[in-house]
């Protein structure tokens, strides 16, 4: 019989208070860190502040916090990297898990642990990333009341509700923008609405920047979004296995997505997107007690119908409506009403 991954958990749990995490949390030789330089959403390492750093060698160390979502972060990792039930494909979109260790915190309140991940945008020069929220409900069950009041009006500000997911942050590569990227701020990113979203989903594949103002050309799209490796493959991928999956809820949960544009205009080896597609963000999982995680797959239907809408129609002006209503059905996107093009 295939273990449940929270009988695992609860003995995972079962650990002295006050250690770190489900692994042994070392001191370890201090590398050269410094703030991630492209992160775009989630607690960021400005002014003095904690949040996440890196190492230049691949690794991307996450504080853990303390109100118990780390350590519920670590038993997520711990256990679902080596779970049974979850296909090796399935653990690619994933970032690689290397354990816990103690490092300077970037805010200067001294040595803490952190969760030790795959850096996901290693390797690119000018990345454009985008990370998406997942879910048209981003608090799990027992929640706080304050937690609860929290997730309920930045999901009303934003399109969370209303199509099931929100763009959270975005970069891209933009040579006329001073810091030679476009990134619109956090307080702009938490209220878009569903005819922001189209624009940026257009924007984040067009060749001409985002600083002319003019309209989004796709010129990149069928690269990016396309292809038997692109996005909109590798979500269907994810789509088909929360078809099944009953082991995990995810709560508040994001789709990363990220290229440079470079290499996917031509420079990529035959074959490759050069695109990379991963989850991140797992502090809000839940037990799925053998029920389909609706929330997150609804999510993932309704992400794959605003990708496919900008492949199928890149000359659209699809962004233009302000009012739509998705519904998700054993897999297939359904149009309420005439609000989609």
């Amino acid at each position: 019989m295939t273990p449940n991954i929270y009988t695992c958990r609860r003995s995972l749990y079962a650990i002295p208070r006050g250690t770190a995490g489900v692994l042994p949390t070392l001191p370890m030789a201090e590398p050269m860190l410094k703030p991630p330089e492209h992160q775009v959403a989630g607690h960021r390492t400005l002014d003095g502040k904690l949040g996440p750093l890196v190492d230049g060698r691949g690794l991307f160390y996450k504080p853990l916090q303390g109100d118990g979502r780390g350590k519920d972060e670590v038993t997520f990792y711990s256990v679902f990297s080596s779970h049974p039930a979850v296909p090796p494909r399935i653990l690619s979109f994933f970032p690689r898990f290397h354990g816990t260790h103690v490092l300077p915190s970037s805010d200067g309140s001294g040595p803490r642990p952190h969760l030790a991940l795959e850096d996901l945008v290693a390797g690119f020069r000018f990345p454009s990333l985008i990370d998406i929220k997942i879910g048209a409900r981003t608090w799990p069950l027992g929640s706080s009341d304050d937690y609860f009041r929290k997730c309920i009006a930045r999901d009303r500000e934003s399109t969370t509700a209303s199509l099931g997911f929100r763009i959270s942050g975005v970069q891209i590569q933009d040579p006329r923008a001073a810091a030679g990227f476009w990134r619109p701020s956090k307080s702009d990113v938490r209220v878009y609405l569903i005819p922001d979203t189209r624009r940026v989903l257009r924007q984040f594949v067009s060749m001409n920047p985002p600083s002319d103002g003019a309209k989004p050309d796709c010129g990149l799209a069928s690269a990016v979004y396309g292809g038997p490796d692109g996005v909109l493959a590798q979500l269907r991928e994810l789509k088909e296995w929360f078809e099944e999956q009953t082991l995990l809820h995810f709560y508040s949960a994001s789709v990363l997505v990220v290229y440079e544009k470079d290499a996917v205009a031509g420079q990529q080896p035959e074959g490759s997107s050069g695109v990379r597609l991963k989850l991140v963000d797992f502090a809000h999982v839940e037990e799925g007690n053998g029920v389909i995680d609706h929330n997150f797959f609804g999510g993932l239907c309704s992400l794959i119908k605003f990708i496919s809408d900008v492949i199928n129609d890149p000359e659209g002006d699809g962004w233009k409506s302000n009012r739509v209503q998705l519904s998700c059905e054993n897999g297939n996107m359904e149009k309420n009403g005439n609000l989609m093009p």
